[in-house]
Protein backbone atom coordinates (compact mmCIF):
# COMPACT_ATOMS: atom_id res chain seq x y z
CA UNK A 1 0.00 0.00 0.00
CA UNK A 2 1.34 3.42 -1.01
CA UNK A 3 1.76 6.01 1.74
CA UNK A 4 2.94 8.80 -0.54
CA UNK A 5 1.04 12.00 -1.32
CA UNK A 6 1.84 15.35 -2.92
CA UNK A 7 0.75 18.37 -0.88
CA UNK A 8 0.98 22.10 -1.52
CA UNK A 9 0.34 25.53 -0.04
CA UNK A 10 -0.81 28.54 -2.03
CA UNK A 11 0.60 31.95 -1.20
CA UNK A 12 -2.41 33.82 -2.59
CA UNK A 13 -3.85 37.16 -1.52
CA UNK A 14 -7.48 38.24 -1.40
CA UNK A 15 -8.72 40.13 -4.47
CA UNK A 16 -11.19 43.06 -4.46
CA UNK A 17 -14.32 40.90 -4.75
CA UNK A 18 -15.35 37.43 -3.59
CA UNK A 19 -16.04 36.36 -7.18
CA UNK A 20 -12.57 37.46 -8.29
CA UNK A 21 -10.97 35.64 -5.35
CA UNK A 22 -12.97 32.48 -6.10
CA UNK A 23 -11.88 32.70 -9.73
CA UNK A 24 -8.23 32.94 -8.66
CA UNK A 25 -8.73 30.02 -6.26
CA UNK A 26 -10.16 27.95 -9.10
CA UNK A 27 -7.16 28.71 -11.33
CA UNK A 28 -4.75 27.83 -8.53
CA UNK A 29 -6.56 24.56 -7.81
CA UNK A 30 -6.53 23.67 -11.51
CA UNK A 31 -2.80 24.31 -11.72
CA UNK A 32 -2.27 22.27 -8.56
CA UNK A 33 -4.20 19.39 -10.16
CA UNK A 34 -1.96 19.58 -13.24
CA UNK A 35 1.03 19.37 -10.90
CA UNK A 36 -0.34 16.21 -9.28
CA UNK A 37 -1.24 17.83 -5.94
CA UNK A 38 -3.65 15.89 -3.73
CA UNK A 39 -4.19 18.45 -0.93
CA UNK A 40 -3.90 22.24 -1.11
CA UNK A 41 -3.90 24.77 1.75
CA UNK A 42 -4.86 28.44 1.31
CA UNK A 43 -4.05 31.25 3.81
CA UNK A 44 -6.04 32.50 6.78
CA UNK A 45 -9.04 34.67 5.82
CA UNK A 46 -8.37 34.19 2.11
CA UNK A 47 -12.09 34.47 1.35
CA UNK A 48 -13.61 37.50 3.06
CA UNK A 49 -10.21 39.08 3.53
CA UNK A 50 -7.76 39.87 6.30
CA UNK A 51 -8.22 43.60 7.13
CA UNK A 52 -4.52 44.28 7.59
CA UNK A 53 -3.64 47.78 8.90
CA UNK A 54 -7.32 48.68 9.47
CA UNK A 55 -8.30 49.95 12.94
CA UNK A 56 -12.02 50.41 12.20
CA UNK A 57 -11.87 53.85 13.80
CA UNK A 58 -11.74 52.38 17.29
CA UNK A 59 -10.01 53.60 20.41
CA UNK A 60 -10.75 52.86 24.04
CA UNK A 61 -14.11 54.51 24.71
CA UNK A 62 -14.56 55.80 21.15
CA UNK A 63 -15.65 54.59 17.70
CA UNK A 64 -15.72 56.84 14.63
CA UNK A 65 -18.30 57.07 11.83
CA UNK A 66 -15.56 56.29 9.32
CA UNK A 67 -14.76 53.13 11.27
CA UNK A 68 -18.40 52.06 11.09
CA UNK A 69 -18.30 52.49 7.32
CA UNK A 70 -15.17 50.33 7.22
CA UNK A 71 -16.94 47.66 9.25
CA UNK A 72 -19.88 47.78 6.83
CA UNK A 73 -17.51 47.15 3.91
CA UNK A 74 -15.89 44.28 5.77
CA UNK A 75 -19.22 42.73 6.75
CA UNK A 76 -20.36 42.79 3.13
CA UNK A 77 -17.15 41.04 2.05
CA UNK A 78 -17.65 38.21 4.57
CA UNK A 79 -18.84 34.82 3.36
CA UNK A 80 -22.28 33.28 3.96
CA UNK A 81 -22.06 29.49 3.91
CA UNK A 82 -25.72 29.10 4.87
CA UNK A 83 -25.11 27.96 8.45
CA UNK A 84 -26.94 29.22 11.54
CA UNK A 85 -25.30 31.45 14.20
CA UNK A 86 -25.24 28.61 16.74
CA UNK A 87 -24.18 26.07 14.16
CA UNK A 88 -26.54 23.48 12.70
CA UNK A 89 -23.92 20.71 12.76
CA UNK A 90 -24.81 17.62 10.75
CA UNK A 91 -27.98 19.26 9.45
CA UNK A 92 -25.81 21.87 7.73
CA UNK A 93 -23.32 19.27 6.48
CA UNK A 94 -26.10 17.07 5.08
CA UNK A 95 -28.06 20.02 3.64
CA UNK A 96 -31.15 19.47 5.77
CA UNK A 97 -31.65 23.16 6.61
CA UNK A 98 -34.55 25.04 5.06
CA UNK A 99 -33.88 26.92 1.83
CA UNK A 100 -35.71 30.15 1.10
CA UNK A 101 -38.45 29.91 -1.48
CA UNK A 102 -37.13 30.50 -4.98
CA UNK A 103 -33.49 29.98 -3.96
CA UNK A 104 -31.24 27.12 -5.05
CA UNK A 105 -29.32 26.97 -1.80
CA UNK A 106 -28.73 28.64 1.53
CA UNK A 107 -26.06 31.30 1.77
CA UNK A 108 -24.28 33.17 -1.01
CA UNK A 109 -23.20 30.13 -3.06
CA UNK A 110 -19.57 30.10 -1.90
CA UNK A 111 -19.95 26.66 -0.34
CA UNK A 112 -21.27 25.25 -3.60
CA UNK A 113 -18.49 26.94 -5.61
CA UNK A 114 -15.79 25.43 -3.40
CA UNK A 115 -17.36 21.99 -3.57
CA UNK A 116 -17.51 22.20 -7.37
CA UNK A 117 -13.84 23.19 -7.62
CA UNK A 118 -12.79 20.31 -5.37
CA UNK A 119 -14.98 17.87 -7.29
CA UNK A 120 -13.76 18.97 -10.73
CA UNK A 121 -10.05 19.14 -9.87
CA UNK A 122 -9.90 16.18 -7.49
CA UNK A 123 -7.87 18.32 -5.05
CA UNK A 124 -8.70 18.32 -1.33
CA UNK A 125 -9.06 22.04 -0.54
CA UNK A 126 -8.49 23.68 2.84
CA UNK A 127 -9.53 27.33 2.65
CA UNK A 128 -9.43 30.05 5.31
CA UNK A 129 -12.44 32.35 5.28
CA UNK A 130 -14.32 34.96 7.29
CA UNK A 131 -17.92 33.84 7.76
CA UNK A 132 -20.92 35.97 8.69
CA UNK A 133 -22.53 33.21 10.77
CA UNK A 134 -19.82 31.32 12.59
CA UNK A 135 -21.57 28.06 13.37
CA UNK A 136 -19.45 25.18 14.66
CA UNK A 137 -16.97 24.68 11.87
CA UNK A 138 -13.28 24.99 12.73
CA UNK A 139 -13.06 28.52 14.07
CA UNK A 140 -10.24 30.51 15.60
CA UNK A 141 -10.46 30.04 19.35
CA UNK A 142 -8.66 33.28 20.24
CA UNK A 143 -8.41 36.13 17.70
CA UNK A 144 -5.19 38.12 18.07
CA UNK A 145 -4.98 41.76 19.14
CA UNK A 146 -7.26 44.04 17.13
CA UNK A 147 -8.83 41.05 15.35
CA UNK A 148 -11.01 40.75 18.47
CA UNK A 149 -12.81 43.94 17.47
CA UNK A 150 -14.35 42.25 14.40
CA UNK A 151 -13.90 38.49 14.97
CA UNK A 152 -15.67 36.45 17.61
CA UNK A 153 -14.08 33.62 19.59
CA UNK A 154 -14.57 30.10 18.32
CA UNK A 155 -15.52 27.12 20.46
CA UNK A 156 -12.68 24.79 21.58
CA UNK A 157 -14.96 21.92 20.51
CA UNK A 158 -14.11 22.82 16.91
CA UNK A 159 -10.51 21.69 17.51
CA UNK A 160 -11.59 18.14 16.69
CA UNK A 161 -9.32 16.50 14.12
CA UNK A 162 -10.76 15.29 10.81
CA UNK A 163 -9.99 11.99 9.12
CA UNK A 164 -10.00 11.32 5.41
CA UNK A 165 -8.38 8.85 3.03
CA UNK A 166 -6.62 9.96 -0.15
CA UNK A 167 -5.11 7.29 -2.43
CA UNK A 168 -5.30 4.75 0.39
CA UNK A 169 -3.39 7.07 2.72
CA UNK A 170 -5.25 7.76 5.96
CA UNK A 171 -4.87 11.36 7.04
CA UNK A 172 -5.69 12.73 10.47
CA UNK A 173 -5.57 16.45 9.92
CA UNK A 174 -6.20 19.40 12.19
CA UNK A 175 -5.64 23.14 12.00
CA UNK A 176 -4.26 25.77 14.35
CA UNK A 177 -4.90 29.23 12.94
CA UNK A 178 -2.18 31.88 13.13
CA UNK A 179 -1.27 32.69 16.76
CA UNK A 180 -3.22 29.73 18.08
CA UNK A 181 0.10 28.07 17.31
CA UNK A 182 1.63 30.05 20.18
CA UNK A 183 -0.83 28.40 22.61
CA UNK A 184 1.01 25.32 23.97
CA UNK A 185 -2.09 23.63 25.41
CA UNK A 186 -4.01 24.11 22.16
CA UNK A 187 -1.16 22.56 20.23
CA UNK A 188 -1.09 19.63 22.63
CA UNK A 189 -4.83 19.11 22.19
CA UNK A 190 -4.11 18.49 18.51
CA UNK A 191 -1.09 16.30 19.17
CA UNK A 192 -3.26 14.16 21.46
CA UNK A 193 -5.52 13.33 18.53
CA UNK A 194 -2.61 11.70 16.70
CA UNK A 195 -2.55 14.14 13.78
CA UNK A 196 -0.19 13.36 10.93
CA UNK A 197 -1.00 16.50 8.89
CA UNK A 198 -0.90 19.75 10.87
CA UNK A 199 -2.26 22.82 9.05
CA UNK A 200 -1.24 26.34 10.10
CA UNK A 201 -2.81 29.05 7.91
CA UNK A 202 -1.56 32.38 9.18
CA UNK A 203 -1.27 36.14 8.80
CA UNK A 204 2.16 36.28 10.51
CA UNK A 205 4.91 37.24 8.07
CA UNK A 206 7.72 37.64 10.60
CA UNK A 207 10.98 35.73 10.46
CA UNK A 208 10.07 34.10 13.78
CA UNK A 209 7.25 32.11 12.17
CA UNK A 210 9.45 29.51 10.47
CA UNK A 211 11.19 28.40 13.71
CA UNK A 212 7.77 27.94 15.30
CA UNK A 213 6.61 25.74 12.41
CA UNK A 214 9.77 23.63 12.68
CA UNK A 215 9.23 23.23 16.42
CA UNK A 216 5.63 22.12 15.92
CA UNK A 217 6.65 19.57 13.29
CA UNK A 218 9.33 18.19 15.60
CA UNK A 219 6.93 18.05 18.56
CA UNK A 220 4.00 16.53 16.70
CA UNK A 221 5.95 14.25 14.36
CA UNK A 222 3.52 15.43 11.69
CA UNK A 223 3.91 17.19 8.37
CA UNK A 224 3.25 20.90 8.82
CA UNK A 225 1.81 23.13 6.09
CA UNK A 226 1.66 26.90 6.62
CA UNK A 227 0.17 29.36 4.12
CA UNK A 228 0.23 33.15 4.37
CA UNK A 229 -0.92 35.94 2.09
CA UNK A 230 1.65 38.10 0.36
CA UNK A 231 0.30 41.51 -0.56
CA UNK A 232 1.52 45.01 -1.34
CA UNK A 233 -0.15 47.98 0.32
CA UNK A 234 -1.56 49.21 -2.99
CA UNK A 235 -3.52 45.96 -3.28
CA UNK A 236 -5.28 46.37 0.07
CA UNK A 237 -9.01 47.21 -0.24
CA UNK A 238 -9.68 50.89 -1.08
CA UNK A 239 -11.72 51.33 2.11
CA UNK A 240 -8.58 50.43 4.09
CA UNK A 241 -6.08 52.38 1.97
CA UNK A 242 -8.01 55.66 2.07
CA UNK A 243 -8.24 55.61 5.86
CA UNK A 244 -4.59 54.63 6.32
CA UNK A 245 -3.49 57.47 4.05
CA UNK A 246 -5.44 60.05 6.05
CA UNK A 247 -4.06 58.75 9.32
CA UNK A 248 -0.49 58.94 8.01
CA UNK A 249 -1.03 62.61 7.18
CA UNK A 250 -2.86 63.66 10.32
CA UNK A 251 -1.65 61.43 13.16
CA UNK A 252 0.14 63.30 15.92
CA UNK A 253 1.04 62.72 19.54
CA UNK A 254 -0.27 65.50 21.72
CA UNK A 255 2.07 64.86 24.63
CA UNK A 256 5.34 66.51 23.71
CA UNK A 257 4.08 67.64 20.30
CA UNK A 258 5.87 64.91 18.37
CA UNK A 259 4.56 64.39 14.84
CA UNK A 260 4.81 60.91 13.34
CA UNK A 261 6.20 61.04 9.83
CA UNK A 262 5.51 58.63 7.00
CA UNK A 263 9.14 57.58 6.83
CA UNK A 264 9.74 56.93 10.48
CA UNK A 265 8.24 56.93 13.96
CA UNK A 266 9.94 58.86 16.73
CA UNK A 267 9.12 58.54 20.42
CA UNK A 268 10.61 60.86 23.00
CA UNK A 269 12.76 59.23 25.64
CA UNK A 270 14.60 61.23 28.26
CA UNK A 271 15.47 64.38 26.36
CA UNK A 272 17.51 64.92 24.26
CA UNK A 273 17.50 61.33 22.97
CA UNK A 274 14.96 59.35 20.99
CA UNK A 275 14.44 55.86 19.61
CA UNK A 276 13.88 55.91 15.90
CA UNK A 277 12.70 53.15 13.56
CA UNK A 278 13.58 54.28 10.03
CA UNK A 279 12.13 53.29 6.70
CA UNK A 280 14.32 51.06 4.56
CA UNK A 281 14.89 53.67 1.83
CA UNK A 282 15.70 56.70 3.99
CA UNK A 283 19.12 58.12 3.34
CA UNK A 284 21.88 55.54 3.60
CA UNK A 285 19.90 53.04 5.63
CA UNK A 286 20.24 49.38 4.56
CA UNK A 287 17.79 47.98 2.05
CA UNK A 288 16.13 44.60 2.16
CA UNK A 289 17.65 42.51 -0.66
CA UNK A 290 15.50 41.93 -3.73
CA UNK A 291 13.95 38.45 -3.77
CA UNK A 292 15.34 35.86 -6.13
CA UNK A 293 13.14 35.38 -9.23
CA UNK A 294 11.15 32.19 -8.90
CA UNK A 295 8.96 29.99 -11.03
CA UNK A 296 5.33 30.74 -10.16
CA UNK A 297 4.39 27.20 -9.24
CA UNK A 298 7.70 25.73 -8.07
CA UNK A 299 9.52 28.64 -6.50
CA UNK A 300 11.46 28.33 -3.28
CA UNK A 301 13.00 31.53 -1.95
CA UNK A 302 15.50 31.66 0.89
CA UNK A 303 15.79 35.27 2.04
CA UNK A 304 19.24 36.78 2.28
CA UNK A 305 20.21 38.20 5.66
CA UNK A 306 19.56 41.87 6.16
CA UNK A 307 22.91 43.60 6.28
CA UNK A 308 23.25 46.41 8.81
CA UNK A 309 26.69 47.64 7.94
CA UNK A 310 26.40 51.40 7.77
CA UNK A 311 28.51 53.26 10.27
CA UNK A 312 26.59 55.52 12.63
CA UNK A 313 28.89 58.35 11.66
CA UNK A 314 27.73 58.08 8.03
CA UNK A 315 23.99 58.38 8.72
CA UNK A 316 22.20 61.62 9.49
CA UNK A 317 18.49 61.89 10.18
CA UNK A 318 15.98 64.16 11.81
CA UNK A 319 15.24 64.51 15.50
CA UNK A 320 12.19 66.04 17.22
CA UNK A 321 14.51 68.00 19.53
CA UNK A 322 14.62 71.61 18.32
CA UNK A 323 17.19 74.35 18.70
CA UNK A 324 15.92 77.58 20.18
CA UNK A 325 15.84 79.15 16.71
CA UNK A 326 13.27 76.57 15.59
CA UNK A 327 15.64 74.55 13.44
CA UNK A 328 15.94 70.84 14.19
CA UNK A 329 19.08 69.18 15.46
CA UNK A 330 20.44 66.33 13.34
CA UNK A 331 20.97 62.91 14.88
CA UNK A 332 23.32 59.97 14.42
CA UNK A 333 21.73 56.53 14.01
CA UNK A 334 23.39 53.51 15.60
CA UNK A 335 22.28 49.95 14.66
CA UNK A 336 20.85 47.90 17.53
CA UNK A 337 19.28 44.41 17.43
CA UNK A 338 16.16 43.57 15.36
CA UNK A 339 16.96 46.15 12.66
CA UNK A 340 16.12 49.06 14.96
CA UNK A 341 18.30 52.12 15.36
CA UNK A 342 19.19 54.27 18.34
CA UNK A 343 19.21 57.94 17.39
CA UNK A 344 21.63 60.13 19.29
CA UNK A 345 21.49 63.91 18.86
CA UNK A 346 24.13 65.54 16.69
CA UNK A 347 25.46 69.06 16.72
CA UNK A 348 24.22 70.57 13.48
CA UNK A 349 20.78 72.03 12.76
CA UNK A 350 18.59 70.92 9.86
CA UNK A 351 15.79 72.86 8.17
CA UNK A 352 12.51 71.05 8.92
CA UNK A 353 10.72 71.72 5.60
CA UNK A 354 13.73 70.65 3.53
CA UNK A 355 14.09 67.57 5.70
CA UNK A 356 10.42 66.57 5.29
CA UNK A 357 10.67 66.79 1.49
CA UNK A 358 13.64 64.44 1.52
CA UNK A 359 11.83 61.96 3.76
CA UNK A 360 8.61 61.88 1.76
CA UNK A 361 10.37 61.59 -1.61
CA UNK A 362 12.25 58.52 -0.36
CA UNK A 363 9.26 56.85 1.33
CA UNK A 364 8.40 53.64 -0.60
CA UNK A 365 4.91 53.55 0.91
CA UNK A 366 3.92 56.62 -1.09
CA UNK A 367 3.35 54.49 -4.21
CA UNK A 368 2.04 51.48 -2.29
CA UNK A 369 4.66 49.09 -3.64
CA UNK A 370 5.98 48.15 -0.22
CA UNK A 371 4.68 44.89 1.23
CA UNK A 372 1.95 44.90 3.84
CA UNK A 373 2.70 41.18 4.23
CA UNK A 374 5.74 39.42 2.76
CA UNK A 375 4.33 35.89 2.92
CA UNK A 376 6.64 33.25 4.37
CA UNK A 377 4.64 30.11 3.48
CA UNK A 378 6.43 26.81 4.12
CA UNK A 379 6.21 23.00 4.33
CA UNK A 380 8.03 21.10 7.10
CA UNK A 381 8.62 17.36 7.56
CA UNK A 382 7.95 15.39 10.80
CA UNK A 383 11.48 15.87 12.12
CA UNK A 384 11.49 19.65 11.63
CA UNK A 385 13.34 19.80 8.32
CA UNK A 386 12.21 22.45 5.83
CA UNK A 387 10.94 20.80 2.65
CA UNK A 388 9.79 23.98 0.89
CA UNK A 389 10.02 27.67 1.63
CA UNK A 390 9.83 30.03 3.26
CA UNK A 391 8.47 31.87 0.23
CA UNK A 392 9.04 35.62 0.48
CA UNK A 393 7.61 38.48 -1.59
CA UNK A 394 5.82 36.32 -4.16
CA UNK A 395 2.24 37.58 -4.34
CA UNK A 396 0.85 36.11 -7.56
CA UNK A 397 -0.53 32.84 -6.23
CA UNK A 398 2.77 30.98 -6.03
CA UNK A 399 2.56 27.31 -5.09
CA UNK A 400 4.96 25.48 -2.81
CA UNK A 401 4.77 21.77 -3.59
CA UNK A 402 6.17 18.87 -1.60
CA UNK A 403 6.07 15.77 -3.80
CA UNK A 404 5.71 12.16 -2.76
CA UNK A 405 5.95 12.72 0.97
CA UNK A 406 5.80 9.50 2.99
CA UNK A 407 3.28 9.68 5.82
CA UNK A 408 4.88 6.67 7.48
CA UNK A 409 7.68 9.08 8.42
CA UNK A 410 5.30 10.26 11.14
CA UNK A 411 5.44 6.84 12.81
CA UNK A 412 9.18 6.52 12.20
CA UNK A 413 9.72 9.79 14.04
CA UNK A 414 7.90 8.51 17.11
CA UNK A 415 10.64 6.02 17.85
CA UNK A 416 12.26 8.62 20.08
CA UNK A 417 9.56 11.26 20.59
CA UNK A 418 5.80 10.82 20.93
CA UNK A 419 4.62 13.73 23.05
CA UNK A 420 1.03 12.47 23.32
CA UNK A 421 1.99 8.80 23.71
CA UNK A 422 5.07 7.14 25.15
CA UNK A 423 6.69 10.50 25.93
CA UNK A 424 3.62 12.04 27.58
CA UNK A 425 3.79 10.63 31.14
CA UNK A 426 0.00 10.63 31.10
CA UNK A 427 0.08 8.89 34.48
CA UNK A 428 1.16 12.25 35.92
CA UNK A 429 0.04 14.92 33.46
CA UNK A 430 -3.47 15.36 32.10
CA UNK A 431 -5.11 17.86 29.76
CA UNK A 432 -8.86 18.43 29.52
CA UNK A 433 -10.56 20.70 26.99
CA UNK A 434 -14.21 21.69 27.44
CA UNK A 435 -16.36 20.01 24.81
CA UNK A 436 -13.46 18.31 23.01
CA UNK A 437 -12.66 14.61 22.84
CA UNK A 438 -8.87 14.33 22.85
CA UNK A 439 -8.84 10.68 21.76
CA UNK A 440 -7.69 10.04 18.18
CA UNK A 441 -10.68 10.02 15.80
CA UNK A 442 -11.69 6.67 14.29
Amino acid sequence: MSNFLTVAVSQSHTLPTTSATLSALTSTAQEAARQGVHLLLFPEAYLGGYPRTCNFGAAVGSRSDEGREQFLHYFHSAIDLGDTPRGAGDDWVERKLEVAKGQKYRGDGTREDLENVARETGVFLVVGLVEKAGGRKRRKVMPTGSERLVWAQGSPSTLRAVTTTIRDVKLILAAAICWENYMPLLRYSLYSQNVNLYLAPTADARDTWLPLMRTIACESRAYVLSANQCIRRKHLPPWIRSSTSKEAENLSVSNGGVKLRNASSAVNAEEPQEYKIPSSDQGALPKTPEPTPVDKFHGVVSPSPLHIGTSSSDIQSDSPVKHRNGRRRSSNLMPIPDNHFLALPGDSAVDESEERQNIESNDPSNDGNDFASRGGSCIIDPTGNVLQGPLWEVEDGGLLIARDIDFEDCERGRLDLDVAGSYSRNDSFELKVAGLDLNPPP
